[in-house]
């Protein structure tokens, strides 16, 4: 086994040396100006959609945006779009001593998901808006989403009981405060139907939104539909989220921005129970706060770059891994049992750093750290309590493809001292649990190529390299091969 073991991790090194070769061929290829040159931010980040700061004048004009599969409106007060995402993913047997009943499984799997969204928009004067997103996701995931922290696929719904009907992803009014009389021109996004917005400003947000829209974005590493698609490479690991299982909470944001940095706040409602699709709306009881500061400066002279400091803390129904411990330790539990534990308010928080810097106009690198105090229960979002994770985003034009993308980046994972004895003790997480373990960091490679066939057409193949699956040594590695679809209309 330990040399089925050494094998499948020479055939990843392998696999990945062969990608990067082909990419790393094209991108080698002497640098002619392109037709039409492209920006190296690939933003998604609805809050950074309006230009506040001026580009130094090396930097190639903005690219015309993504292409789709139907005209969208233009100049009017609507919005309607849409997206379709389909991930296909598997991976061949590999070695574990043993398994649990939260573990991924050691033999072959294969798993398809999709997300299919519904955008729609009306701005009812310069100053106001209301947004409203229909969702509809299914498929399955590998291990029905149990096994890793830094999960391979962030579409998949972590509740596979869940009624695959069309539900209201987001449903928000968007008002904005005019702090200021100059102007900046505004990119049309789903998020935000201005075509300019004041250059101070304050915009505040209320409804149903998924916390991670407004909170630690990256513009090279947060969007599933043409970038990673690891849990923990397209989100900080450690950021336990208010969201219900599909990822969406209710609350309030106000995000005020000014000139070349901004500074945002959302209360958002908690899930009942770890993993819950239910939220608490007794707001004075279970409920999160969200605070990032963002900087639009580089940390190269005259290249631009942006830094994100994020704290957040979380009021909810969480167990403490230390007493559910002691719990089993004196014999009133089989194994240690975090849910084992009347109704208690009880605090998590966390802090992160989200840096993305442009290396070249085609080339931006990216990082994220993250912490939480790891005592309480991992509940919302992953068990993860430190992650550190790095890459880099490319943006097609370099290359004369300028819809296309390709990416890397590495992440490695942990966890606190009180929550690897949980798990080594035989408890289980909401995702976690291999009726033992033997504690290594979980290490994760990924490599993605977005590649435009038509139109709105996207097709993206990929593979994640782990080590130390579950943060168990005596588990993995494992290769997962991806392949992602994606329209756009």
């Amino acid at each position: 086994m330990r040399k089925h073991a050494q094998l499948v991790k020479c055939s990843a090194c392998w696999l990945m040396l062969v990608f990067w070769a082909a990419f790393g061929a094209v991108l080698l290829s002497p640098a002619q100006e392109p037709d039409v040159p492209a920006t190296a931010k690939l933003n998604t980040a609805p809050q950074a959609a309006a230009t506040n700061e001026a580009d130094p004048p090396s930097d190639p004009p903005a690219d015309e945006g993504t292409v789709t599969m139907f005209p969208h409106f233009k100049d009017t007060r609507f919005w309607l779009s849409g997206q379709a995402n389909f991930i296909f993913q598997t991976h061949p047997p590999f070695h574990a001593a043993y398994s649990g009943t939260n573990s991924l499984s050691p033999n072959y799997e294969k798993a398809t998901s999709r997300v299919v969204t519904l955008y729609t928009g009306v701005r009812f004067n310069n100053s106001t808006e209301l947004l409203v997103d229909i969702e509809e996701a299914g498929g399955e995931a590998l291990s029905t989403g149990l096994g890793l922290a830094g999960d391979t696929n962030l579409d998949i719904v972590r509740n596979p009981s869940l009624s695959k009907a069309p539900y209201l992803a987001r449903g928000m009014i968007h008002h904005v405060f005019a702090l200021s009389k100059d102007k900046v021109e505004n990119q049309r996004n789903a998020y935000s139907l201005f075509e300019e917005l004041p250059r101070r400003r304050l915009e505040v947000r209320f409804g149903k939104f998924s916390t991670v829209d407004f909170f630690d974005v990256n513009s090279v590493g947060s969007d599933t539909h043409f970038q990673f698609t690891n849990w923990t490479v397209d989100n900080n690991g450690a950021y336990d989220y208010a969201a219900d299982t599909r990822g969406y909470t209710v609350g309030l944001t106000a995000d005020y921005e000014d000139r070349n940095w901004g500074f945002r706040f959302s209360e958002g409602l908690m899930p009942k129970v770890a993993n819950g699709i239910d939220l608490v709306w007794k707001v004075w009881q279970a409920h999160a706060e969200n605070f990032e500061y963002e900087l639009r400066r580089g940390l190269i002279p005259k290249k631009p770059g942006v830094v994100r400091l994020l704290a957040y803390t979380n009021y909810a129904n969480m167990g403490i891994y230390r007493q559910a411990v002691a719990q089993f330790e004196k014999g009133l539990t089989p194994v240690p049992d975090i849910t084992n534990h009347p109704w208690h308010i009880t605090r998590k928080y966390g802090f992160g750093v989200n840096v993305e810097q442009n290396l070249t106009p085609y080339l931006t690198a990216f990082g994220r750290f993250g912490w939480d105090n790891g005592k309480t229960e991992s509940f919302a979002y992953t068990e993860v309590d430190q992650t550190f994770d790095m890459g880099l985003g490319a943006n097609g034009a370099w290359w004369h493809r300028k819809q296309d993308r390709a990416g890397i980046a590495f992440v490695t994972n942990a966890i606190s001292k009180d929550h690897q004895t949980y798990l080594a003790d035989g408890g289980l997480g909401f995702l976690l649990g291999d009726g033992k373990l033997n504690y290594g960091r979980e290490n994760i490679v990924e490599s993605y190529y977005t590649i435009h066939v038509w139109r709105g057409i996207y097709l993206a193949p990929g593979v994640q390299h782990i080590n130390n699956p579950g943060y168990n040594r005596d588990r993995g590695p494992v290769i997962v091969p991806s392949f992602r679809a994606h329209v756009e209309f």
